[in-house]
C-alpha cells in the first residue's frame, strides 16, 4: 500500500496552498538581492547594533548573531518585544524587521528608535513600516511577498546582510556565502520533495517518526536558531505542540525536569547536532541522553550536513520547513494559514 505521504492526490488535497511547492523551491531565496532604497546615510560610527523582530522575522537576526560573532566588531543584540533598551542612541543602528510590515512590537520599537535618533533600516515586504520608511525617508529593503514569513527565512536573511553591509557593518563575504550554497541547497531539497518516497525521504521519514507527540528540539550554542527554527515551523505549520533548549543551559536546570515521572512521556526528543560545535557541548548531548536514558524517549539525533556552519544551518532551517509541513499533512490540517495569529492580531487592534 502507498504511504499517505507519497500519495500525491492526498497531498494536493490536504495542502491546498502549495506549501510543499513553495519549501521545494526555497533554495532560491539564497540568491535573492535586496536592494536598500533610501541608502545614503551620514557615516556616523556605529557602537551597537539592535534587531527588532518577532518570531520567524527575528529568525534571520538569530542566525546573523551566531554566524558573525567571531567578527562583528560591535555588539548585536536581538529585541522580541515593544522596547528598545535605554543605551539606544545616536550610534545604535536599529535594524526593524517584520515580514508584513505591520507587527505591532517591532513599530512600537521602530517608533522609539525614530523618537532616539538611532540609526535607522527596515526590512519588510510592505505595510506600515515601508509607508514609515518612504516618508520619513529611512533606508529600507523590502521582501518578495506571497509565502509565510517562517518560509521565507532566506530572502530575510539576505535582506538582513544588505542592510547591515550598507551601514558598513559587514562586509559582502557572508552574503556572497549563502548565494553560493543556492545549488547544493537545491541538490538536498530535491531529496525531501513530494515525488520522493518515504523510503528514501528523510524529511517524510521524520514526520512518522514525531506525528502525535510534543517534539522538544535541542541545539547548542551554535545551532539554537536552528532549535527555534524547528519549533516555530511545528507549531504554525503542522499546528503541533513543541519546545525548545539549548545546550549548554539545559544541563543547568531543564535536565533535572526529566528525572521524574514515566518514561512514556508524549514527547520527542530531537538534538541538532553540527559537527562545528564546541567539543564539550558535544560531550554534554551524549552525556545527557545516557544518563536521562529509562527516565525520558531516547534522543533522535539529526546530524546537520554541510561543509560550513552556515550550509548547516540553511540545510536544517529547510528540512524544517518539509518535515513539519509533512507532519501538517499526517495531522489533517493545513500546512499554511495561522488564522488564530491572525484572530488575535484582529482583536488586538479593536
Amino acid at each position: 500500500m502507498t504511504d499517505i505521504l507519497d500519495n500525491g492526490n492526498v497531498l494536493s488535497q490536504k495542502d491546498p496552498s502549495d506549501a510543499l511547492g513553495i519549501i521545494a523551491s526555497q533554495y532560491e531565496q539564497a540568491t535573492f538581492v535586496a536592494e536598500v532604497l533610501n541608502a545614503e546615510h551620514d557615516d556616523r560610527e556605529i557602537s551597537n547594533v539592535i534587531i527588532t523582530g518577532m518570531g520567524g522575522s527575528a529568525l534571520a537576526a538569530l542566525l546573523v548573531k551566531v554566524l558573525l560573532q567571531s567578527k562583528l566588531p560591535v555588539s548585536l543584540e536581538i529585541i522580541r518585544g515593544y522596547d528598545l533598551p535605554a543605551y539606544v542612541n545616536t550610534h545604535t543602528l536599529v535594524i526593524a524587521s517584520s515580514y508584513s510590515g505591520n507587527t505591532e512590537e517591532t513599530q512600537s520599537a521602530l517608533s522609539q528608535a525614530i523618537a532616539k535618533g538611532a540609526q535607522i533600516g527596515i526590512l519588510a515586504s510592505g505595510g506600515a513600516l515601508v509607508e514609515t520608511a518612504v516618508e520619513k525617508g529611512i533606508a529600507y529593503a523590502t521582501l518578495p511577498t506571497g509565502t509565510q514569513p517562517r518560509m521565507a527565512t532566506l530572502n530575510s536573511l539576505q535582506g538582513l546582510l544588505a542592510l547591515l553591509e550598507n551601514f558598513g557593518v559587514i562586509n559582502h563575504d557572508l552574503s556572497e556565502e549563502v548565494a553560493g550554497l543556492s545549488d547544493w541547497l537545491g541538490q538536498e531539497s530535491a531529496k525531501w520533495a513530494p515525488d520522493s518516497p518515504l523510503e528514501s525521504n528523510y524529511a517524510k521519514q521524520l514526520a512518522h517518526e514525531l506525528v502525535g507527540k510534543s517534539p522538544v528540539f535541542y541545539g547548542g550554542a551554535l545551532t539554537a536558531p536552528l532549535a527555534y527554527k524547528w519549533k516555530i515551523s511545528w507549531n504554525e505549520t503542522a499546528k503541533n505542540l513543541a519546545f525548545w533548549n539549548e545546550f549548554p543551559e539545559f544541563n543547568h536546570n531543564e535536565f533535572m525536569g526529566w528525572t521524574s515521572h514515566p518514561v512514556e512521556k508524549p514527547f520527542a526528543v530531537i538534538d541538532l547536532i553540527s559537527s562545528f560545535e564546541h567539543p564539550r557541548i558535544k560531550t554534554r548531548f551524549e552525556l545527557s541522553d545516557r544518563l536521562l536514558s529509562g527516565k525520558r524517549p531516547k534522543a533522535l539525533t539529526i546530524n546537520l550536513q554541510g561543509e560550513s556552519l552556515l550550509a548547516q544551518l540553511l540545510w536544517g532551517a529547510i528540512l524544517a520547513d518539509f518535515s513539519s509541513t509533512y507532519t501538517a499533512v499526517l495531522n489533517g490540517v493545513d500546512p499554511t494559514p495561522v488564522y488564530l495569529i491572525e484572530k488575535l492580531k484582529e482583536e488586538l487592534a479593536n
